[in-house]
Formats: structure tokens, sequence, C-alpha cells
């Protein structure tokens, strides 16, 4: 195989992500395997569709790109309703004052990569998650510090560059418009002492109105925090979704191999840090779109039917069918939803997942795409 292309930081690929052998730190606290490699590769990893040949036995080389047609991110549609099949084309609305709108058909291709976390990110990340507890004020800032810190576990997905652009620094280089999604874990034991784990904490009681489930919900996030992993996963609606099964398998690889000794020679980790990453529960908030006569028990014929809850990220009903506690509570931040959603409201959703059952979700989650 021939050198690799430089890229910005130490990207991950999903050649090197398919091979959870492959250990993720070099001696010189870089990346390899899952993280050092160059862009996707162009051969789909991913489950072929009907039409197309079987996968491949062994991954491609990862010099090529992988290009997928994208919508340019907006700032307003993270969370948007995610259409679970690769977009083909998108649609763009031009309009002026004096003539009437015109619709046109525009292919953007665009070529995506895996990385580390690093402080150049801050302000893309902090985009992602300005709605993450509603309308409270807490200390987005902080909790955003704590993911971009926490290197060992959690990836960032860019926009390759195109047509030779000057790539940012990799310490201090903020490019975030480039940054279409975020993923990581963050034990709520080990940063129990910050201020926006315990705003967190409170926001998440605060919303939960059946008193049953909050008496767990209480115990999980007091006395058995150390035991839980906040699973943050946040992206923009137009991130192509061949993207988020390979984003997790990094995540739960990352948090397994974070467990073992040899990984972190040289970070010298405590046994404190290497315990936090064995985590027995994950908790996750997100948001549903939740049929606003869900409630009412009016028979309806076949052709009136309609979803009880609609999951604005695929992969967020398989955590639910897998749950072992969830609740809904209702948003004060609400998105914009279409005319054909009328009969929707926006809602946030809070799931806790047994970390013996992420297994049973990968599979589930590669099922889906393959469907799709």
């Amino acid at each position: 195989m021939g050198p690799l292309p430089k890229t910005q930081g130490n990207p991950k690929t999903l050649a090197s992500l398919l091979h959870p052998s492959r250990r993720p730190w070099a001696s010189d606290g870089r990346r390899s395997g899952a993280a050092s490699r160059g862009p996707l590769p162009s051969s789909s990893p991913f489950p072929p569709s009907p039409a197309s040949s079987s996968s491949p036995t062994r991954p491609p080389s990862p010099n090529p790109a992988l290009p997928i047609p994208l919508l340019p991110p907006n700032p307003q549609s993270v969370d948007g309703i995610a259409d679970p099949k690769p977009p083909k084309a998108i649609k763009r609305m031009e309009s002026s004052e004096d003539e009437e709108e015109k619709q046109e058909i525009e292919m953007v291709q665009a070529d995506f990569e895996f990385f580390d976390p690093k402080p150049g990110d801050f302000n893309g990340v902090k985009l992602l998650l300005q709605s993450y507890l509603d309308k409270k004020p807490w200390d987005l800032s902080g909790f955003v510090d704590l993911i971009l810190e926490q290197t060992t576990v959690g990836t960032i997905v860019k926009s390759a560059s195109q047509d030779g652009e000057e790539e940012g620094d990799d310490d201090g280089g903020d490019d975030d418009e480039s940054l279409f999604a975020v993923i990581s874990a963050l034990n709520l034991g080990r940063y129990a002492g910050h201020g926006c784990i315990k705003e967190l904490k409170r926001f998440l009681l605060e919303v939960c109105s059946d008193e049953s489930t909050k008496t767990k919900l209480k115990l999980l996030l007091e006395q058995q925090a150390s035991d839980v992993g906040l699973l943050v996963s946040q992206r923009f609606v137009n991130c192509p979704y061949q993207l988020v099964p390979p984003l997790y398998d990094a995540l739960f690889d990352e948090v397994s191999w974070a467990t073992e000794d040899e990984l972190f020679c040289f970070l010298k980790p405590t046994q404190e840090l290497r315990d936090s990453f064995r985590l027995k529960y994950y908790m996750l908030l997100t948001r549903i779109l939740e049929n606003k006569n869900v409630n009412q028990r009016k028979a309806k014929q076949s052709q009136d039917y309609e979803e009880p809850f609609i999951y604005i990220k695929a992969e967020d009903e398989i955590f639910r069918e897998l749950s072992l506690l969830s609740f809904t509570f209702r948003l004060h931040a609400e998105q914009l939803i279409s005319h054909e959603l009328k009969n929707y409201r926006e809602m946030g959703l809070v799931m806790v997942v047994k970390a013996d059952d992420i297994s049973k979700f990968r599979e589930k989650l590669k099922s889906l795409l393959a469907k799709s």
C-alpha cells in the first residue's frame, strides 16, 4: 500500500473502525489503526443494498475518500427529521424581492473524516448542543469543554478539505463550518463535581413527572452515577446516515479499549480513569415527534392511521426498544415543524440502556441501514 494522504488532525476512518482488534493508540500518543488513516474509503463497507454485490471480506484501501451527497449545514437544522436513506438530490430555494421563488436541484458531493475532539472544535460542538437542555440556562461551555478534553473516547465528524483548501491548525484551528456531528460518553460519577453535570442532573429530575420513574432516575444519577455514561450524540439533519453505524461502533469500541492498561501506557492512567469507562448503563437525552392525539383511544380507519411517534434520529427507536427506563417531557424550545407534521409536537426523550444490551443495539442499527 502506498503512503497515506496527509489530512488535518488524526482522522479515523471506516476501514480501520471495522477492525476492533487494531489498537487505537501509538506509543507517541497519536492515533494508529482506528484513527491515523486517511479519508473514508470509496468502496462502501456498509451492508449492501439489494442491487449491490456482497460486502468485501477485507477493508478497501483508505486512500480514496467517500463522496456523499448532502445539503450544506444549517445551524437551525440540528436534530431535524433524519431520513435513513442517503439523499440523492438536494432541493434549494432561491428567492428575490421582485421575482417568484424558483426551485432548482443541485447535487453536492462531500468527503467525511472522523477526528479526535480538540479545542478548536469548541464553537462547532457548542452550536450542535445549543438546545441540549431545552431553553434552560446552564454551563453549556463547560459541558463542551468536558467533551473536547476527553480525547480517549469521542469522535468529531467533519467534511474533508476540498480542491486543495488550506487545512487548519491541529491545535487551534477553528473550522466550525465543516463540523457535522459529535459523539461521546461522559461518566456521570467522574465528572460529578462539575457545575454543568450538576445542572444537567437537576434538569433531568425536574422534567421527569412520574414519581416512580423519578425514583429510579435519581438512584442512577446519584448513588450509581459512576456506573452511568451520558451518551451524547448530536448531528446536523443532513449528516449522511451511512456514517451513523461506524460512529457508534467507534464510540463503543473506544470505551472497551479505554479499560485496557496497555492502550494508555503513554497516559499513565490511574485505576480510577480505567474504571470510569467500565460502564453498566448509558443514559441518552434526545428528541422525538409525538402525535398530539397519542393518548386518545379513538378507533381510526387504516388510511387515517398516524404513527404515535416519529424518531428524528432513527437509532433512538432501537435505544427505546432496549431501554430499561424512558420518559418524555414537553419542550419550550420546539423546532419549526412542516405542515405535513402539523399533528405532531416535538418532545424531549430520556432513555437508559444497559451496557450489556449495546451489542444488540449495534446489530439492529446495521440491519436498519441494510433495509433502508
